[in-house]
């Protein structure tokens, strides 16, 4: 009676788990349910975002061992941004990392858009830790189906390209530039000159090789892990943008959850943010003499210039998005 008790136990275990959509498993020694969450995002092996997605990973499964298990999809194994950011609202997976994409789903987020507004990681941390800053931006989230646990790194953007050296903001005029998907960074760089135009990160390579693209925006380590200076002539350290990274959870999932694996998933994920702040750092003064001994070569740029040609872009952000204004001015004051 008591095995047949126990196999009764694990059959209703699993018909519950089907029915409400969550990821549960039965573990065969114990009988207990193991939750699975599946953590997407779009970066390659040995990027900020794989880096980091596995050490939470790692704390995540050490500290809620039996209870669940968090599983890592790299290089956009679980869909593009724009198919998790629709994915994880219908329950095609429980966790990713959105960055830049974050602006389609909540305007505010524009402000990490802000050319220069986020001047050193000492200045994130603080961004990070304001709970003003946090109820402006993250509160709004769970109704659009998703929860923001965190602040991680995708990190400070430099533009690659094949055309020429930049040094000023007339340098970009003409060039076929991919970013990735978002109102600010498009409107950012047609301000500059350039030609934006949103592609999939999966498809970059593919685009600079071919000449579909002339160049690109990204951190170091994106720009390392996707071997991008296998395809680009220039580097140029614009640093023109500083983008977070936000882990992030299916809202219907999170309601499913314990009370007590809510508060541990979410603990975590904030700790991991000075990881990733501190592993930024040091893969930006790793990478920088890796990424220039080949073909690809580094020049310093006027920000000054760049600055100055910002200026729309702010006041364009103060009028178009409500209570943009005073955000940016709240950040600006953490510096």
């Amino acid at each position: 009676m008591k095995t047949w008790g126990k196999v009764l136990i694990a059959v209703l275990l699993i018909i519950f788990a089907i029915a409400s959509g969550s990821h549960l498993f039965v573990t065969p020694t114990t009988g207990a349910a193991l939750i699975e969450i599946r953590f997407g995002h779009v970066g390659f092996p040995n990027s900020l975002f794989d880096i980091t997605a596995n050490e939470y990973a790692k704390r995540v499964n050490a500290a809620l061992k039996g209870k669940v298990e968090v599983k890592t999809f790299h290089s956009s194994q679980l869909g593009t941004d724009e198919a998790m950011v629709k994915g994880i609202k219908i329950g095609a997976l429980e966790m990713f990392l959105p960055s830049t994409i974050m602006s389609t789903v909540e305007t505010k987020f524009g402000v990490f858009e802000m050319p220069y507004i986020i001047v050193d990681r000492a200045h994130m941390k603080k961004v990070a830790g304001d709970p003003r800053v946090r109820d402006a931006l993250f509160t709004p989230i769970p109704g659009k189906g998703m929860r923001l646990l965190g602040y991680w790194e995708n990190g400070f953007r430099h533009v690659t390209n094949n055309v020429r050296p930049i040094n000023a903001p007339d340098d970009l005029k003409g060039i076929k530039l991919r970013i990735p998907g978002g109102v600010w960074r498009a409107k950012m760089f047609k301000a500059y000159g350039a030609n934006p135009s949103p592609m999939p990160f999966a498809e970059v390579y593919s685009a600079l090789q071919s000449g579909v693209m002339d160049g690109q925006e990204n951190p170091f380590p994106q720009i390392a892990s996707a071997k991008f200076n296998e395809v680009q002539k220039y580097l140029s350290l614009t640093g023109h943008v500083y983008t977070p990274a936000y882990p992030a959870i299916s809202e219907a999932f999170w309601q499913k959850l314990p009370k007590d694996i809510q508060q541990t998933l979410e603990k975590i994920a904030v700790e991991v943010g000075d990881f990733a702040r501190s592993e930024g750092e040091r893969l930006d003064k790793e990478l920088a003499a890796k990424l220039t001994t080949g073909q690809m070569k580094m020049n310093e740029v006027d920000r000054s210039g760049f600055i100055r040609a910002s200026a729309p872009i702010y006041h364009e952000f103060d009028v178009e998005v409500k209570g943009g204004g005073d955000l940016v001015k709240l950040i600006q004051s953490l510096r």
